[in-house]
């Protein structure tokens, strides 16, 4: 078996792979109805009942019976899972209980309804996600589903009925399903069953019948979904021929397929294939495959086939460029790997004696056909129009055949010297050598230069009577021949493989070049490198001036542009416009405005048009190649894609710093009316006593009230103080004055403001000795410690200690405020030193505003500090770890006192 018929026969990774895949997962059969009532659920309940007969483990997962007798008479027999219970807006809902499905394992659960939407508090948002993890575990689903619920379908529904379905699935899932039943019933007698109220309650099938279920409406939305099961179902063909490495075709669906050749008949023969394809109600495609010799053709023939390739693509085929050594070969394994049925060929031009000698495209293909059918067009040929002005073509360089009769020469000497030294007589391969030489370094017409020089070097120099081109003996005139058929083959075989090792050479550079390009896209910060990049590399890599225009506003404008100088007319703008407008391309070669200079085409995603990349080339002609044409649309997307990037990181940074702005809003407005207000109640009450009762109040209470007063004033300042201290650090207008310090001076300042809250504890200094003066702003630095001992003092409990120690660390002095309160929760470590952010199951009124440790952390950070927060390994209790940087003159030990 030869090498092709080998790969022939060997079956698609790619389909093994899948069939792989799904031998690993549950099955799933989808009952496919084209409106409701058709019997979904009764052929589902039925199938399942055939199932349980045969020993397979089947439950119900959830089935709507919509009280119909012979529904529900189905369903009796039948294990069913109970149902969830979710309480959503005041009212108990009922929703599929998928963990009880996956703690009871069944083999076969049946799914109603595949395209419901969940209750809010489910587990997945949509069933059909359910029915995903239940299939992902080897649980085998059936489940029902309407025509009308399919995704891609969606709009064509709605203009259909007038009515816009709102619950739908992916075309993936459908996509995704192992078997697909149609349930079929005609319009009649679909709508006797409503009006026998088998579908819906008497008044709600009478309104139905003149809206929905009008017989027009049915019988297209049968059409829909017949055409959704075939689609299907010839998928499943395909991939099962590929994984069984079956050739092609299996008509069981049409599939027509057209050659494309430069030539003035390619645009009349992609014609008739779109008529065949209409008629037989086919897709279709349309194939260009790119030999050594294509390549060697006129820029004519290039330009007409390109023309033809872009009219099928106008026309609804896909087109398709392939490389290939033979043209024949290639068309017929693509159309077997693709299981087309017709492919339709133009006839060809050449002498009938040739096809006759040498064999055709056309004769070779229906040799290998098999089973696909070979339509031979006699097409007209094209009105050929006014060339366009084109630059006087390059004069023809003659430096390889330069080359090739040097390696002649060459050649010649070698075989002169072997002969007359070594008296050597058959040299021929000495020439043999030459040709082939010349064949890889510069192509086939060298190498035939080449094969003919040698031919006659050899008789004239070798073959007797020597110095004349005249052979004597019959013997040499057949070695000659011989050697003349064997250099030809030769020169052509290695000119053959110098064409593909070219060909592969380009397409690995522009692999290169569009990976180097997503790397480039991938580091990409700011939308502008993102822009200037992209124009470079298209402008590099296709040959052409590029500009890159983005929306401001109602129109759009240049962001960047290679070279940098190109400015655009306003007729040139209004296209771009429209190309934006409409997300369709607009100018030079397409269908909207084609007189402009430039070609425009939309930067596109998911999300819609994000831009529009413009092109321009100074020479006259089509702009783009089909291959140029695939090269610019994959570098437009991955440049589409990295600019919504960029908008997507923007989005989300702003979303995130509104959802910021709006916690702290809340959470300042929420720390304002409580702990400003509770302070003042406290303040207007004692004051109010005070005057009201002054005369009855003894000394005792007076004092008191007044000691109440002056604590809630106080702490009402520290409030204040606070929300201060946090304006000024996130205005940037705090500035240390930093000077050195000596440590203990400023912990004995914090010790003493702190006396009274530090009333109920013990509090336990631990200063080492020799610790260096460090450069701190003393003010902030003693609010640092008051707010710390502050926030230690409320979590602790009266009697217990808090500590404060202080040692140095190589170049660093570190400093811990402990306490022997109940220590921080482990989520919230990291969240500690957030604004307004206050401990889980912390009481309000001791944990105050939020604001004290993230002032401490602005402050210790200000004086080039750093601050951690976590809990005591010896017992319960919190610790406050400051690190300070000792300086570099601070060379004095400061008297440490303990």
């Amino acid at each position: 078996m030869d090498e092709r018929g080998s790969r022939e026969r060997r079956p698609s990774p790619e389909a093994l792979l899948k069939v792989a895949q799904q031998t690993q997962r549950g099955r799933m059969k989808i009952f496919l109805g084209a409106a409701p009532g058709v019997g979904k659920t009764f052929e589902m309940l039925t199938a399942a009942h055939a199932r349980q007969r045969e020993g397979i483990d089947v439950v119900i997962g959830i089935v709507e019976t919509h009280r119909r007798a012979e529904t529900e008479a189905l369903v009796r027999g039948l294990e069913a899972i109970p149902r969830r219970r979710i309480d959503y807006k005041d009212r108990t809902m009922e929703e599929m209980d998928i963990d009880a499905i996956l703690a009871r394992r069944p083999q076969l659960v049946l799914v109603d309804e595949l395209a419901h939407t969940n209750v809010p508090g489910s587990p997945h948002p949509k069933r059909h996600l359910d029915d995903a993890e239940l299939l992902g575990v080897g649980i085998d689903v059936y489940t029902t589903l309407n025509i009308q619920h399919v995704e891609s379908l969606n709009d064509v529904v709605a203009r259909i009925t007038r009515i816009r379905v709102r619950e739908t699935v992916p075309d993936s899932v459908i996509d995704r399903a192992d078997e697909i039943e149609l349930i079929d019933l005609t319009p009649a007698d679909l709508i006797q069953r409503l009006q026998e109220g088998k579908v819906y309650v008497p008044h709600q099938a009478e309104r139905a019948v003149r809206h929905y279920f009008q017989p027009g409406n049915l019988t297209a939305l049968r059409e829909l979904a017949l055409r959704r099961t075939a689609q299907r179902v010839d998928d499943q063909m395909v991939d099962y021929m590929r994984s069984h490495a079956i050739q092609g075709p299996w008509a069981a669906g049409e599939r027509v397929l057209v050659c494309v050749e430069g030539g003035s008949k390619a645009s009349s023969t992609v014609r008739h294939a779109k008529r065949l394809a209409d008629q037989l109600h086919a897709p279709w495609s349309a194939i260009s495959v790119e030999t050594a010799r294509t390549r060697r053709t006129g820029t004519t023939e290039q330009d007409s086939a390109s023309a033809a390739l872009r009219l099928a693509q106008q026309l609804g085929a896909e087109p398709v460029l392939l490389p290939g050594q033979d043209v024949a070969d290639t068309i017929i394994d693509y159309a077997r790997a693709n299981n087309v049925t017709h492919i339709i060929v133009g006839k060809s031009d050449r002498p009938h004696w040739w096809q006759l000698l040498l064999g055709g495209v056309t004769q070779r293909m229906i040799a290998r056909a098999g089973g696909i059918n070979i339509h031979v067009i006699e097409a007209a040929p094209e009105k050929p129009r006014k060339p366009a002005q084109r630059e006087a073509p390059p004069p023809q360089d003659l430096r390889p055949y330069g080359v090739s009769l040097l390696l002649v020469a060459a050649a010649l000497g070698a075989a002169w010297g072997l002969h007359a030294v070594l008296g050597i007589g058959n040299i021929a391969l000495v020439f043999l050598t030459a040709i082939l030489a010349s064949a890889v370094l510069h192509g086939l017409g060298p190498s035939l230069f080449a094969c003919v020089l040698s031919i006659l070097a050899y008789n004239f120099f070798f073959l007797p009577p020597l110095y004349t081109f005249t052979i004597a003996d019959p013997e040499n005139m057949v070695a000659l021949f011989f050697f003349a058929v064997v250099a030809v083959i030769a020169s052509n075989l290695a000119a053959r493989v110098r064409g593909q090792a070219v060909t592969a050479r380009l397409r690995a550079k522009t692999t290169d070049d569009l990976y180097q390009f997503s790397r480039k896209l991938a580091v990409a910060v700011t939308l502008d490198d993102l822009l200037w990049a992209t124009a470079h590399q298209i402008a590099l890599m296709l040959k052409v001036r590029v500009v890159l225009l983005l929306p401001e506003g109602d129109s759009v404008a240049v962001r960047a542009g290679f070279p940098p100088e190109d400015v655009l007319e306003e007729a040139d703008l209004a296209a771009a416009k429209w190309c934006w407008e409409k997300n369709h391309a607009a100018g030079r070669d397409s269908d909207t405005l084609p007189g402009a200079k430039w070609l425009f085409l939309p930067l596109r995603t998911g999300r819609g048009s994000l831009g529009v990349v413009g092109i321009i080339r100074d020479e006259p002609g089509p702009l783009l190649s089909p291959d140029q044409q695939r090269l610019l649309d994959a570098l437009a997307d991955q440049a589409a894609l990295a600019i919504e990037r960029i908008g997507l990181a923007r989005d989300l940074a702003q979303a995130r710093l509104e959802a910021e702005t709006d916690r702290l809003r809340s959470a300042l407005l929420t720390s304002i009316s409580h702990d400003l207000r509770t302070p003042l109640a406290s303040i207007l009450g004692s004051a109010s006593s005070l005057m009201s009762k002054a005369a009855i109040l003894d000394e005792t209470t007076r004092s008191a009230l007044l000691g109440t007063i002056l604590e809630e004033s106080e702490r009402l300042n520290r409030f204040i103080g606070n929300l201060l201290d946090m304006t000024r650090l996130e205005s940037g207008a705090l500035q240390p004055n930093s000077s050195l310090a000596v440590l203990s001076d400023v912990v004995g300042a914090a010790l003493q403001r702190g006396a009274k809250i530090l009333a109920a504890h013990e509090v336990d200094v631990d200063l080492a000795a020799g610790l260096p003066m460090l450069e701190l702003d003393m003010v902030l630095f003693e609010q640092v410690l008051f707010n710390l001992l502050d926030n230690a003092a409320k979590y602790a409990p009266a009697g217990s200690r808090i500590e404060i120690r202080a040692w140095r660390e190589g170049e660093s002095v570190i400093l811990q405020v402990l306490d022997e309160g109940d220590g921080i929760p482990g989520g919230d470590v990291e969240r500690i030193f957030d604004k307004f952010y206050r401990a889980r199951g912390a009481d309000r009124r001791r944990a105050g505003t939020g604001l004290g440790l993230a002032i401490c952390r602005g402050f210790v950070e200000a004086m080039h500090g750093t601050i951690l927060a976590g809990n005591r390994t010896d017992r319960s209790g919190a610790v406050i770890t400051i690190t300070l940087p000792v300086p570099m003159l601070a060379t004095l030990p400061e008297d440490t006192t303990t």
